[in-house]
This record gives structure tokens, sequence and C-alpha cells, in this order.
């Protein structure tokens, strides 16, 4: 009896365990995303391409398990290439797959040919086409295990549609090729007793986690850990629950002062790259000893000598250093200078970012705005956000206490998205947490990207709270009377500054093309009505746009966001 390739694929990615597709269909996927649907594959057809991609990142990270990413040919693909760029970089687990030219065309002109294994490769872990469709199990598992497998990543299937659609006896199809849970990486325990020798001698300790730990799984053993060491920790962005952010050990609204004076580092998950500025003085004491401990060893020494580096996964590596350091009887007291001198730097900074939130005088400032949000959106949400000061002071004022439970730019920095990650998260609020919500704040620049994402979220009933932070511009916009001013005479491309955007665009008009209606903002009262009616909605989407003050900013910096060159 035969069966095609179509066919194959989807019971192949079925059979490794893939739970969700999300794509655009066309020429010659359409049979294929029938096949994934008939062999139970959930399938979420997205309005773009990369907001595909972004969404099938962020359910790998949130599940373990590749989302996938189906595309059509040419243009297509071309699509997915920010969003594959974007898993690669950020240690997402992704596959993608693209329908291409059909083989007896390629080199004659065919409809949207195009060299996709080859534009794939430098984007991925792992490309290839299968020859045949008998050989399509063996690439699929192969795909699938090398992007979730030591650091995650982006894979390429290339599917032409002869492939697709050609049949092979079924007897003659491979069915030996099983999903197999890849073993965890347990540390050398002589590297985890000089580990506990550093932390234990130091005098200014710190725990920095990072998103690889998230992605591990290791929130209970690093609980655990923090909890009986009493050390101070930092989470980078996404690395935020994995210990709460609400633990008396986060040292978040010290950052600057602990990364400045810490003399040891136990680095967790994270790389020290931009994000962590590269690990090097000014920012960081010159003097300074890392514990590097990771799941992929190409990482280490890449901007500093780690005194210590640890190729393991973080869940074995934390237990084993929780008991080395328990047969040590070590715990940073609370009255040491470390701990005062954090504590101290947290009271400042959080007197400012008070004296800043209950300022609710409109228009509004971003810390005023998130005080309301964090109040009133539901407890454990998961946060999803971009923009420049949206993301970047959310970050500090969106608290996360579980692990997973924030989605953002990321390590690319990428813009736009957003919405794909909030479809993904409320998909897998669905499955997974059906009493969680998802909040997805935006900055108006970043809502651009993939606002039409929108509509996905009403075919599939996703109840997204999506929050507007509203500023007419990209880092800071301008108010009407000064843009009208700016764009009275002359050319409005000579006139109009790159930075700004329209005034106040009702993006919650947005909702009228569904027959619903969405929420305008000016006050903190307006805010906390808009959450709370948006909340009771269940079965579809809501925007709260939130016009703030244009010139609102974050608190001013002791040193560059970004760390300079040394060149």
């Amino acid at each position: 009896m035969g069966i095609d390739g179509n066919t194959i694929l989807a019971e192949s990615l079925k059979k490794q365990g893939v739970e969700y597709v999300f794509g655009i269909v066309g020429i010659p996927v359409i049979e294929t995303s029938m096949a994934f649907q008939a062999a139970g594959l959930k399938y979420i057809g997205m309005r773009n391409e990369q907001a595909a991609c972004y969404a099938a990142q962020a359910i790998g990270y949130l599940t373990g398990k590749p989302g996938v990413c189906l595309a059509v040919s040419g243009p297509g693909l071309l699509h997915c290439v920010g969003g594959m760029a974007n898993a690669q970089v950020n240690a997402w687990p992704l596959l993608v797959i693209a329908g291409s030219c059909a083989e007896d065309h390629e080199g004659i002109g065919g409809f949207q040919e195009w060299p996709q294994v080859d534009s794939s490769r430098i984007y991925c872990k792992y490309t290839a086409r299968p020859p045949s469709p008998r050989l399509i199990p063996l690439h699929v598992e192969k795909a699938v295990r090398l992007a979730s497998a030591g650091r995650p990543g982006a894979a390429y299937l290339d599917m032409p549609g002869t492939l697709l659609m050609g049949e092979v006896e079924e007897e003659k199809v491979p069915s030996l090729y099983n999903a197999e849970t890849v073993k965890l990486a347990h540390p050398d325990p002589a590297l985890v007793s000089q580990a506990a020798d550093l932390l234990a001698g130091a005098k200014r300790p710190l725990i920095i986690v990072g998103k690889g730990a998230a992605y591990a799984r290791a929130e209970d053993a690093l609980c655990k850990l923090v909890d009986e060491t009493k050390l101070p920790f930092l989470p980078t962005p996404m690395g935020k629950g994995v210990v709460p952010d609400a633990s008396a050990h986060c040292v978040s609204a010290a950052r600057t002062q602990a990364l400045l004076k810490a003399d040891v580092i136990l680095l967790l998950g994270a790389r020290l790259n931009w994000m962590l500025h590269f690990g090097q003085a000014p920012r960081f004491d010159k003097d300074v000893k890392v514990i590097q401990v990771d799941i992929s060893p190409e990482e280490f020494h890449n901007s500093v000598k780690s005194e210590v580096a640890v190729h393991s996964d973080i869940k074995p590596f934390a237990e084993a250093l929780a008991q080395k350091l328990r047969e040590k009887k070590f715990a940073l007291p609370p009255s040491s200078e470390w701990w005062q001198l954090l504590r101290e730097k947290q009271k400042a900074n959080a007197e400012f970012v008070a004296a800043q939130a209950n300022d609710t005088s409109p228009p509004l400032n971003y810390f005023a705005v998130f005080k309301t949000v964090q109040a009133a959106i539901p407890e454990d949400s998961i946060i999803v956000s971009e923009g420049a000061n949206t993301m970047d002071i959310g970050r500090g004022m969106l608290l996360n206490n579980k692990p997973r439970h924030r989605l953002d730019a990321g390590t690319f920095g990428t813009m736009g998205v957003g919405p794909g990650f909030a479809v993904a998260a409320a998909m897998w609020c669905r499955d997974y947490a059906p009493n969680k919500r998802v909040v997805c704040v935006e900055g108006d620049s970043a809502f651009g990207f993939s606002g039409m994402e929108i509509e996905t979220m009403f075919r599939y009933k996703l109840p997204v709270i999506i929050v507007i932070v509203n500023n007419n511009g990209i880092y800071s916009g301008f108010d009407k009377e000064v843009m009208d001013d700016i764009q009275a005479d002359g050319d409005v491309t000579q006139s109009t500054p790159p930075t700004a955007l329209s005034v106040q665009v009702r993006y919650e008009k947005m909702m009228e093309m569904f027959g619903e209606t969405g929420h305008l903002c000016h006050t903190v009262e307006e805010i906390q009505v808009a959450i709370k009616a948006a909340i009771a909605v269940t079965d579809r989407p809501s925007i709260i746009n939130i016009l703030i003050n244009p010139s609102s900013s974050r608190k001013p910096q002791a040193f560059n966001w970004l760390t300079e060159s040394k060149l």
C-alpha cells in the first residue's frame, strides 16, 4: 500500500512528540497542513511567516519540544529568516519546514525557486532535504533532536512539492526513528568542589541566573540553593522567575552595584554578551572570578577567562553545588557588609521608582503605568514584552515569580516578536494552564511590526490582554502641537524626526474590525477599569491603548547602556 510524503512527514513529527505547527499555507504545502491536522498536530494559521516563526520557537521554549513553522517556498521561507536567526541566537528549539520548487523545475526558473537549504544553513544547527519520502523520518528525528539537544536552536527541512506528493510503499518506510530523551549532563565533581571553595571564600559572591536555567527546568534546585546559602542573585531578563523576583535574595533593584562590586560570580546558563556587558570593566570588577556553568562548552571563555568552567546541565550542577556548600555549612550572613551594601542600593533605587510610580498626573510616565498594570493583572500571568523603554522598564516592574513566564526581545533584541510569542503562550495556557492569562505589553512601535496577528488571536479565541504603551515614537515621540509645528513647513521627509510616529494613534479601534470595543486610557483609573474588563473576557483578545507622556524615559544610567568596545 502506498503512502505519500505529506503523511510520512506528519506522522514522523507526531512520533517525535511535536505538538504545534504555526504557519501560512500555499503551494505546495496546503495538503501538508491538512496531513498535519489528520495526524493530530495542532495547526495555527498566522498572518505573517515571521510571526509564525516567532510563535513556533516560543512554544518550543515553553514545552521543551520544538514548535514547527510551516512556510511556502521562496519568499515564504525568506520571511522566516528573522525568526530562524532569533531562535538560533536566543537558543530556543525551532523546526522550520518549507515547501520548495518541484525538483524537475529546478534550474529552469521554477515557481518561487530559491536555494533554500543553502540559504538556511547559516541560521540553523541542521539543514537538509530528504532525498526520498522513505527517508523523511530519519531527517525529522535528526532535526528535532538537534534543535532540542545541547544548546537549542533552529533546524530546517526542505520539502519540494515532488517529495511531498511522491508515494512509496508503506512497508519500506523505516519505523525505527523513535523519540529518545537526551539524558542530563552531570558536572565533574572536582569542578563542583572548586566552585564551592570559590563561593565560600568570596567576600562579595553573586549568582546570575540565565535563560538557560529556565529552559533546563532547574527552578527547584536553584530555589533550594539560594534559600540555603542566602546568596544574592540577579536574573537575566528571561531568567526571571526561576527563583522568584519576590525573593528576599533577588537584587535586581541593585543590578549595577551587584555587577560592579561582586568578586565571585556564579554564571548559570547565561552568556557574558552585551546583555551582561561582556563581563568586563568598567561594569564589572577587573579582578572578578567567574564560575561559568553551561551546556555548551563552546561558550566558555568567550569574553573573559572563567576561573572555573563547568560543562553541565544546570539542575544537576545546582544540586551538587548545594550539597558541597551544605557540607561546608556555608551561608552568607544577612548582616554581612556585602548584603548591607546591596540593601542600601536597593533602597535608594526603590525610592526613585516609587517617586516616579506615584506621580499619576496625566500624561502618565512609564513607572506609573507599570505599577498600575502589575497591581491589576492576574497573579503569575505570562508576561510578553517588547519595545525599548517599554521592555526595559517593564523588566524591573512587571514581576515574575514562576519560571518561563517572561518572553521578550531576548538576546537578539528582535522587535516584532510580541504578538507571535503571545499566540504561542496563549495556546500553551489553553492546553497546560487553562486558568493562566497572557499579558502582552507592547511599545507602539513594536506593536506595529506584527499587529495584524490580532486577527489570529480572534480566530483561535485566544484571550490575550494586549497593553500598548503609546508614546508616539521610537524611544520617545512628540505631542501633537510639536509635531504640527515640525511638519508645518517644507518636505515632511526632511522635517519629520526618524524616531517619530503618528500622534496618539487609536490602536484600540482595531477591535472594531471584529465587532468589539477596545480601551483608550489616559489615567491610572482608566487603566484599572480596562484591565478588569479585559480579564473578564475569556474567548477573545483585548487591546488597551495607554497614551503616555512622549518624553517619558527610564532612570538616568550611571554607565552607557551598552559597554563600549575596547578597540
